[in-house]
């Protein structure tokens, strides 16, 4: 079968399409023919070597593949075979057209939601809402949403919205800004400009943000802290999109009575494994809508992360084996 090999860490041009050996499902396991494998920002990252690879290389990349069910192993259920499912995998094996995945890992899709559109929602939905049950986003609040256009900015500000909040959302130019005021942000502002937080305190007039989804992490909060309301003020630092953490110390914290929460590490992908089934039944429900960008050919894997890399993607990359 076709599937895309990591060589090594580096550059895209790591990835390379071989043909390999069939996997075979193991007790607990099922086998999925796959229709659509998501491309996943941290996997550029875990490709180049930011993370580490949680397996020896050379292996076959990839998170998540959507498709069908076309053997099960011992001990599974064998009612599943036929069932259209969303898989998720350890960070290895779903650049294939067929995928070995763990049962309990497992999302299947609702009767009424494209295998592609399931592909490209799963990741980005079940993460904003693991960070809109951490954030309690409450009717009438005021929230900030960096990279308001990417997979999570998008679903966090359509869910944001459907809340009652008022949203500001950040994006990198006029393109990207359009596409987060169609997924329901009020104001948009564009976060490659050195003075957006005074335009950010222009916007709300002397009112205050009372939630703040950070995904560029850095030095962007900085000139943000004494925007956030005191005493109850909640920042949600998540994906890093400029390469590091928020850069705050505990004091500057604490003397405005803020709290930041980190939502990352393993508990933190446990809170969005539960979500998993959530976000494809707010697809359905209307509370989210997917949204694709491009659907490349498997051996274009390549392609694809250079596409997220330079950030030219409006909506999801999909790999079709």
């Amino acid at each position: 079968m076709q599937a895309i090999v990591m060589t090594e860490t580096g550059a895209p041009d790591v990835l390379v399409a071989r043909e390999v050996d069939e996997p075979r499902p193991g007790d607990g396991q099922v086998l999925v023919r796959a229709e659509a494998v998501p491309v996943l920002y941290p996997e550029t990252k875990v490709r180049a070597g930011t993370f580490p690879f949680p397996a020896p290389l050379p292996a076959v990349f990839g998170f998540q593949a959507a498709g069908t069910v076309v053997e099960v192993g011992a001990g599974v259920d064998a009612g599943l075979l036929g069932t259209r499912v969303v898989a998720s995998t350890p960070g290895f094996g779903s650049y294939a057209e067929l995928v070995v995945a763990e049962v309990d890992s497992l999302t299947t899709i609702p009767d009424n939601l494209s295998t592609e559109h399931a592909a490209a929602v799963l990741m980005p939905g079940s993460v904003a809402l693991a960070l809109m049950h951490t954030a309690t986003v409450a009717v009438g609040e005021t929230v900030l949403i960096e990279a308001a256009a990417t997979g999570v900015g998008r679903c966090l500000t359509q869910l944001s919205a459907a809340a009652g909040a008022r949203v500001i959302g950040t994006a990198g130019g006029p393109k990207k800004a359009e596409l987060a005021r169609d997924n329901g942000a009020h104001h948009v502002l564009d976060h490659t400009a050195h003075d957006w937080a005074a335009e950010l305190a222009d916007i709300l007039a002397g009112d205050t943000v009372d939630v703040t989804f950070d995904s560029l992490g850095g030095d962007s909060l900085s000139p943000l802290l004494d925007l956030i309301t005191p005493l109850r003020g909640r920042i949600l630092s998540y994906g890093w999109l400029d390469g590091a953490p928020a850069q705050l110390s505990v004091s500057d914290l604490i003397l405005r009575g803020l709290t930041l929460s980190g939502c990352a590490g393993t508990a933190w992908l446990d809170e969005v494994a539960r979500q998993r089934s959530a976000a494809l039944e707010a697809v359905a429900q209307g509370l989210l809508t997917p949204l694709v960008d491009s659907v490349l050919p498997l051996a274009n894997a390549a392609a694809a992360h250079r596409m997220l890399e330079e950030r030219i993607a409006f909506g999801a990359v999909l790999l079709r084996p």
